[in-house]
């Protein structure tokens, strides 16, 4: 048997073990009709595919080279990880396609228990990376009056999932802190703010946990880099660089952040 054609059954036996071949192809990203090629053994996928469509199966690219009952007993062996800690990565990236429309540069804002009264600014960029849609995120603030300098950067991945985009970071340091958003996709007629709510801890209050309002605002695939990071820091609700859709999304009474009591 050619190796396309050990690589089209093995393909197929891990395929029915998934609800669906669209599911399949929505989740990795890869078009219906260039999958079902690799299924019926008229092409070979890239390397890049071929590596996309082993971590959806939580496999090794290597593994699609297997002979029949390798391949089999490698997919249902009972030390495969199974756990629930890889369902949860199997939920990423979700409906890609619906992802790759968020593609791009943002500016982010939210109110947190850090900074009473001000909203922080931030930044972020959302990419597609080797199957995934993954972020990352920048918080710079500069606070002279108590001598505060803040450089923090996040990393994380991005799914999509019933119209709503999920995000779960971590930041990068010594003790780093998770945290996740979940925001509202763009519209048919509204393609510059993303609106949602972010959960995380204060670490000037004690890593007291909240969740707060947030919103994201496009800027684009290839923004002045220095001048959206340069925007970064804590800014008053009246401050002439704070858009109005986002100071009326953070402003609306009622959207002050929710956290626990010191004591309870």
């Amino acid at each position: 048997m050619q190796d396309i054609e050990i690589f089209a059954a093995n393909l197929r036996f891990a395929c029915a073990t998934r609800r669906s071949i669209s599911q399949i192809c929505r989740e990795i990203g890869i078009n219906r009709q260039q999958f079902n090629r690799y299924i019926g053994g008229e092409a070979r996928p890239s390397p890049h595919n071929v590596a996309r469509i082993a971590r959806f199966f939580g496999l090794a690219a290597e593994d699609f080279g297997l002979p029949a009952k390798q391949f089999e007993a490698r997919m249902t062996r009972p030390d495969r990880d199974r756990s629930d800690a890889s369902l949860l990565l199997e939920g990423f990236p979700g409906d890609i396609a619906g992802l790759r429309r968020h593609i791009g540069y943002y500016q982010t804002y939210h109110v947190s228990l850090s900074w009473p009264g001000l909203v922080v600014c931030s930044c972020a960029r959302i990419y597609e990376e080797a199957g995934s849609i993954r972020v990352k995120s920048i918080e710079r603030i500069r606070d002279p009056a108590n001598e505060i300098q803040q450089f923090s950067k996040y990393v994380g991945l991005v799914t999509f999932w019933r119209n709503r985009i999920f995000i779960a970071e971590r930041s990068i340091g010594r003790e780093p802190m998770l945290a996740q958003t979940i925001l509202l996709p763009f519209e048919v007629h509204q393609r510059v703010y993303l609106r949602g709510t972010t959960m995380g801890v204060s670490w000037r209050k004690e890593n007291l946990p909240y969740a707060s309002r947030m919103i994201w605002r496009s800027l684009g695939v290839q923004p002045d880099l220095r001048q959206m990071l340069s925007r970064c820091g804590v800014l008053a609700f009246g401050a002439r660089q704070l858009p109005q859709t986002v100071r009326s999304f953070l402003e609306t009474p009622g959207a002050e952040p929710l956290t626990l009591p010191t004591e309870y």
